[in-house]
């Protein structure tokens, strides 16, 4: 029974990792999906891309804000003066009881144009979008890699079922066979019950893989951005060869670190980052001086000599008096964003080194364990369970043997799906790590 458990393992393999998504439209999936077709399916309805070309759509409209002209100010009135009598006047046609006067506002557009406020709020928001817009870039490199693991993932589960269907077969028919000879008195009946408690471990494990593959492709799916649940679609039944491409041949941690600095686009929306603070700091600094609006107006209240207010027109300039506050929390704030996004950037430059030695580490670890696997292990362990299995049928293996053969065969599969499951998870989180696309 110990033996046979290890089909379980093949199980635990592939959980699917959680991943969160939304899509606005439906997606669908086509009955043979490949690789090419996921990425292409999940750059066009992947929830968590569509939430970033959200985000940009905001920057840009900050942006659209920050570039527009404040609109000119205007207002008006009119009044009566009750007390005052226009007949009195020597020629009441020029006199008259009711007011009326109108002013129009720059809203400080003359004056942010000539010290240059304007400006630096534009250059705070294009920093902002282009932040955002690599932030969307990074967003896909991140998830993108998500998605190239989790297809991996659900071929993996799907050859691990295919692996369990074998190694169901191959118990049900040592169980035949131990039942045969129980019944002629050949073994006891000890022998008996543990072939056939290997043969239903061996169902348990086909059933747990076949829930495993659905909920591997239940997870692909939402990555891709399905809102259904559809799982009725198959993936490619082979994974591309393991072996390293060329664009590892004689790869370092420095070589590929120096890459990852050149391409990484969260490190390049880290320096955007810093960017837009420094033109708010600019800014605040800027704001001290206060907004001077040009005002003009117009008044009237008669005509001619005798008129109480006669037609005039008036040119001036309003300003806030900074005198109990001149921006110094404002500045404070900037200032502190700086360094924040300072040691942001920093410490994602020390987070990406950690990435690729860790990643690179991972790779060649993983890439050697199934470079093993492929070139001797495998075929001794399927070789050496048909040999045992073949005495058993002579009368030249006990029983034991056997099922120690067949689950030395089962657990060296269950390791070697994990290995590949390891340098494929290894490999995808090395492109992450670099921020670009090692070659297949």
């Amino acid at each position: 029974m110990r033996a046979l458990c290890a089909c379980a393992i093949l199980v635990g393999l592939f959980t699917p990792p959680s991943v969160v998504a939304a899509d606005t439209g439906q997606t669908s999936i086509p009955a043979q999906l490949s690789l090419d077709e996921a990425q292409r399916l999940f750059r066009e309805h992947g929830f968590d891309l569509l939430l970033a070309d959200a985000a940009v759509a905001s920057a840009e409209g900050d942006l659209t804000i920050a570039k527009a002209f404040p609109n000119p100010q205007v207002g008006g009135g009119g009044g009566h003066s009750f007390s005052y009598h226009p007949s009195d006047c020597e020629r009441p046609s020029d006199c008259s009881a009711t007011s009326w006067n109108a002013n129009a506002s720059d809203q400080g557009l003359l004056f942010d144009l000539l010290i240059g406020k304007r400006r630096l709020k534009t250059d705070v928001a294009k920093k902002a979008l282009e932040a955002a817009r690599l932030s969307r870039a990074d967003a896909e490199r991140t998830l993108s890699a998500l998605v190239k693991q989790q297809y991996v993932q659900t071929v993996l589960t799907r050859s691990a079922l295919g692996f369990a269907r074998e190694a169901s077969a191959s118990a049900e028919q040592t169980s035949q066979l131990v039942d045969l000879r129980f019944h002629a008195g050949d073994v006891s009946e000890a022998d008996s019950a543990r072939a056939e408690t290997q043969k239903l471990e061996a169902e348990q494990a086909v059933d747990a893989a076949q829930q495993a593959l659905l909920a591997s492709k239940a997870s692909l799916a939402f990555l891709l951005g399905a809102r259904d649940g559809h799982v009725d679609f198959d993936v490619a039944p082979d994974l591309p060869p393991s072996r390293a491409p060329a664009s590892l041949s004689g790869a370092t941690t420095e070589s590929l670190l120096a890459e990852a600095r050149q391409k990484r686009p969260d490190l390049a929306a880290a320096s955007s980052q810093l960017a837009s603070a420094d033109a708010a700091l600019s800014l605040a600094r800027r704001e001290r001086i206060p907004d001077i609006a040009v005002v003009g107006g117009y008044e009237q209240q008669g005509h001619g000599q005798e008129a109480v207010q006669p037609p005039t027109a008036t040119l001036g300039l309003s300003l806030e008096l900074p005198v109990f506050y001149r921006n110094g929390g404002e500045i404070q704030k900037a200032e502190a964003a700086v360094r924040t996004q300072t040691l942001q950037r920093d410490k994602l430059d020390a987070q990406v080194a950690n990435d690729v030695a860790t990643a690179l580490a991972a790779y060649q670890s993983a890439a050697a364990r199934v470079q093993r696997m492929d070139s001797r292990l495998l075929e001794r362990a399927r070789r050496a369970r048909d040999l045992v299995e073949y005495q058993y049928k002579k009368g030249a293996a006990s029983l034991l043997e056997l099922l120690d053969a067949q689950r030395t065969f089962v657990t060296t599969h269950a390791e070697y799906y994990q290995d590949l499951s390891d340098y494929w998870t290894a490999f995808y989180q090395l492109e992450e790590a670099v921020g670009t696309e090692l070659g297949p």
